[in-house]
């Protein structure tokens, strides 16, 4: 069953159960500072879980869009080299905001999974917290799975809270059992043998944690649940590796098209193929969504991804850009699921050839100087963590790139060397810095933004439109040095400025 397919089941299986179809949101999460990217099902729905939000509807079924690539959820040295790291993947999730709970959220799961798509349920095992006898009780007696391949594990493995204080509660995991080919160990998810593959959780959210650790129930219990589309599509196409699935191969074939590669002919050609096809997806969605190359926050971990698969293409040979190749066919693949991604993909194939372009006329540079100090490390087998700021300083090596070539040479980098540099630089930057009216500039812009509204981006569609000029700003400076904006009528010859517009083909 081809992954379109399974989605479809999936948003179909929920919407004949009262659930509404919700549309997958940004990957930049909308009014929370606490993420850069949203990294699960239940993100755009979090308000909706607190009460500060109601909606018209009290079931929801996605399947949505998610990165995780940075904080806790940062494997990125894994992607490609197992069989389930993933930077971007899909989330599928039902959800309901005090409708139904346990016993529902159990059923229609295995009536879905097993009924609907047809997963063999003899290979199937399901986790619950320790102390959650309701759920156990359901899956043995209404269920039916047997009591041997129900196994209750700890607040690690099976308790979700949505952070140290707020809702929180059990989960129970549904496990598939690849079997004897994967390896012979018979103790089930408790063992930790990856025979067995985590599919799909269930979060039973109903309690609420206070501060002091104590937790209360809440009046309107909850389900969050989250099943990866990639994990299912593996199993359901009778494959144990996610990147041998149909949500990756078309991307695989074309990395072999461009590269000359053939998969499955070397360990390492194979990741550094896993590696390109998972790049590309992270990268063409998040330039569709309107994150850009940049080095700070969310265009950091966009440029750290995209460098790492360039990086990766050399290895393999390609002495070309290439990635924006790569992105067209994703904006392809998914044009049926995400039309953006693929109505927008001269836009994203325009700044990732920008970028990588940018990237290759350093990248020779800097490889001499790492190769240098490499050669250097000598007993040591360690890499100076002044030369690795000077090259992501300098010469845009991501720390986590020269950590990878190093790796490969049996080498490690100065870690603790590497952020005194960089402690040292914005010290000197802090030094130098004469913005004693920042605060107040940014209220400035603030306030224009209130007054005004938002500009609306038409360079999507056209190259020329006409607008409504809003207001002039005139750039000034300070006593202290620092810039200073005002309202002015007009801009004269010499003098610096900014005109807001209601719309401009313009990307800022």
């Amino acid at each position: 069953m081809k992954a379109s397919q399974i989605r479809q089941r999936f948003l179909g299986y929920f919407a004949r159960n009262g659930h509404t179809v919700v549309p997958s949101s940004s990957l930049i999460p909308h009014d929370d500072p606490t993420l850069f990217f949203v990294n699960a099902g239940m993100v755009q729905f979090k308000d909706v879980f607190t009460g500060a939000e109601r909606r018209d509807y009290a079931r929801a079924v996605t399947a949505q869009k998610c990165l995780r690539v940075s904080g806790k959820h940062n494997d990125l040295e894994n992607v490609g080299r197992t069989a389930r790291h993933h930077t971007f993947f899909e989330m599928l999730g039902n959800f309901s905001f005090g409708d139904y709970f346990k016993a529902d959220a159990i059923r229609m799961a295995w009536d879905l999974f097993i009924e609907d798509l047809g997963i063999d349920a003899d290979r199937v095992w399901v986790t619950v917290y320790e102390d959650d006898d309701e759920a156990f009780a359901l899956w043995r007696d209404r269920v039916g799975v047997p009591e041997r391949r129900i196994q209750r594990l700890g607040a690690k493995d099976n308790f979700w809270s949505m952070g140290d204080t707020g809702p929180c509660g059990p989960c129970s995991e549904l496990h598939y059992d690849f079997g004897s080919a994967i390896s012979d160990d018979p103790r089930g998810p408790a063992g930790g043998d990856d025979r067995y593959v985590e599919f799909c959780n269930l979060v039973f959210m109903q309690f609420e944690q206070a501060a002091d650790g104590s937790r209360m129930l809440l009046p309107r219990p909850s389900i969050d649940t989250g099943t990866g589309l990639e994990r299912v599509a593996t199993i359901l196409q009778g494959v144990y590796n996610n990147y041998d699935n149909d949500l990756f191969q078309p991307l695989i074939q074309e990395a072999c098209r461009i590269s000359g590669a053939t998969y499955h002919s070397d360990p390492e050609v194979d990741t550094a193929l896993r590696v390109l096809a998972d790049h590309a997806r992270a990268t063409a969605f998040l330039v569709a969504d309107g994150v850009m190359p940049s080095n700070e926050q969310r265009g950091y971990v966009l440029r750290r991804v995209m460098r790492r698969a360039i990086r990766f293409g050399v290895k393999l040979g390609i002495d070309r850009p290439f990635l924006h190749e790569l992105t067209r066919k994703v904006g392809e693949e998914f044009a049926g699921t995400y039309p953006d991604v693929n109505d927008r993909a001269a836009f994203v194939s325009e700044v990732v050839r920008a970028e990588e372009e940018r990237f290759r006329r350093t990248l020779s540079r800097g490889m001499r100087l790492l190769d240098d100090a490499l050669e250097a490390a000598g007993p040591s087998k360690t890499v100076a963590g002044d030369v690795a700021f000077t090259l992501s300083d300098t010469y845009g090596f991501p720390l986590d790139l020269t950590q990878l070539i190093a790796a490969e040479k049996g080498v490690e980098v100065d870690k603790a060397g590497f952020d005194e540099a960089l402690e040292a630089q914005k010290k000197r930057g802090r030094q130098a810095w004469k913005g004693s009216g920042e605060q107040a500039i940014a209220e400035f812009w603030r306030a224009l933004a209130e007054t005004h509204g938002a500009t609306a981006f038409t360079g999507y569609d056209h190259e020329q439109d006409t607008g409504a000029i809003l207001a002039i700003v005139k750039r000034g400076v300070a006593a202290d040095g620092a810039a200073e904006w005002s309202h002015v009528d007009r801009l004269t010859a010499g003098e610096t400025g900014v005109v807001l517009l209601d719309r401009t083909p313009f990307y800022g």
